[in-house]
């Protein structure tokens, strides 16, 4: 009758508790990370709605200048994709792109191809480099921003000298358009550029900032002046917002995933990824080497072979096995046959040396297998080294 004693399984897997222990600052962190984004998005895109809309009374809206004009006899007509934009160009029409940046290289293209030869005029809302180049040929956008917002007309243009000054100041233009006017200067460039249509009585018209078509700015200085006379000169008003609902949004036609992303969400998910580094850093227990200490109790060395032994078979390190046995082992023979312990590990100078002490034993090419041999290929024959080199240590041993 065989009795098998069976041990209590152990685990070496961290509840789920202590992963809870030990994740719950990281997962607190981000869960406010999270809720601070939305809620800043959430008053970011209160604060921005209907910023240049017509249809919008929000301050930074546009409404104001769309109902001025339609007691003038102006139709205002809002579209958000090209394809309506093009259609609605004629000498008798007003474009107004609101922003143009918005616009990709293919669009900018087919925008201006439509409108140099409409005759009717064009207004771009601070338009910056390189969309600028492409909607106005010949205009160029400087680098710095103007530092003042309200500026004085110093033209001929007869619209900017009957309004005077007003809030033009934002981008500031270079233009070497032949016959072009410049208008509200700031340290010497323009912030305001009329560009006439090399055939017919169409025009361009290039602002540098947003802020004379506001809702809260429009009854400042001549904003109100300039903008009806830019906007008005013609029976009908286009007001183009570009939007994402626009099938010609990319170049191809077709849009994926990111292109549907606005740029503050990668910002915010590289935020993320920094905050993640940091805690990370904060929640290491040990950013050096390992410092040994006194264990507060006392460990049976059978336990800590048990231990260890189930780390090997958890990760069939075998060969791993094998080889700190037969270190061991190679390390407790050297000074039994009289080799120091820094040769113990080279076959040349332990071999022979354990010949000779064994005499009449015969089995060099069985030690040189046995001490420094391929790792086993199971657990049989793990066991079955593991054997061998203890009768092999005990033969040594042997007076």
């Amino acid at each position: 009758m065989t009795i098998e004693a069976t041990l209590p399984s152990t685990s070496d897997s961290p509840t789920a508790r202590q992963v809870w222990t030990h994740t719950r600052g990281i997962v607190l962190a981000l869960v406010v990370l999270v809720v601070a984004a939305f809620a800043i998005a959430s008053v970011r895109s209160t604060s921005q709605h209907g910023r240049l809309d017509p249809r919008s009374a929000d301050p930074h809206g546009s409404r104001a200048v769309a109902e001025l004009l339609d007691d003038r006899g102006v139709s205002t007509r809002v579209v958000t994709t090209l394809g309506e934009a093009r259609a609605a160009t004629g000498p008798d029409t007003t474009l107004l792109v609101a922003v143009p940046d918005l616009l990709t290289d293919r669009q900018q293209t087919q925008l201006h191809t439509t409108t140099q030869g409409s005759g009717g005029r064009t207004v771009l809302v601070a338009p910056d480099a390189p969309s600028v180049g492409t909607l106005a040929p010949g205009v160029s956008a400087d680098p710095a921003l103007s530092y003042d917002s309200t500026l004085s007309p110093r033209c001929d243009l007869p619209a900017a000298r009957r309004a005077g000054t007003a809030d033009t100041g934002g981008v500031r233009y270079r233009t070497t358009a032949p016959g072009a006017d410049s208008c509200y200067p700031s340290n010497g460039l323009p912030s305001l550029v009329r560009l006439p249509a090399p055939e017919g009585d169409g025009d361009t018209i290039v602002v540098g900032a947003p802020d004379i078509l506001h809702n809260d700015s429009l009854d400042e200085h001549g904003n109100a002046s300039l903008a009806l006379q830019l906007l008005g000169s013609r029976p009908h008003l286009v007001w183009y917002l570009p939007s994402l609902s626009d099938n010609e949004l990319t170049d191809t036609g077709e849009q994926d995933f990111l292109d549907l992303l606005p740029s503050g969400w990668l910002w915010g998910t590289l935020q993320l990824f920094v905050a993640a580094a940091l805690a990370a850093l904060w929640r290491a227990r040990r950013l050096g080497p390992l410092v040994p200490e006194r264990l507060p109790v006392a460990i049976r060395a059978s336990e800590t072979v048990e231990g260890r032994a189930r780390l090997y078979r958890k990760a069939n390190a075998r060969d791993r096995a094998a080889a700190a046995l037969r270190s061991t082992t190679r390390t407790r023979l050297a000074p039994l046959v009289g080799i120091p312990l820094a040769r113990a590990h080279t076959p040349e100078a332990l071999l022979p040396a354990l010949s000779t002490h064994l005499r009449d034993r015969g089995e060099g090419q069985t030690l040189h297998t046995l001490l420094f041999g391929p790792p086993p290929g199971d657990d049989a024959a793990l066991i079955a080294l593991a054997d061998q080199l203890d009768a092999l240590e005990r033969e040594v041993r042997r007076p």
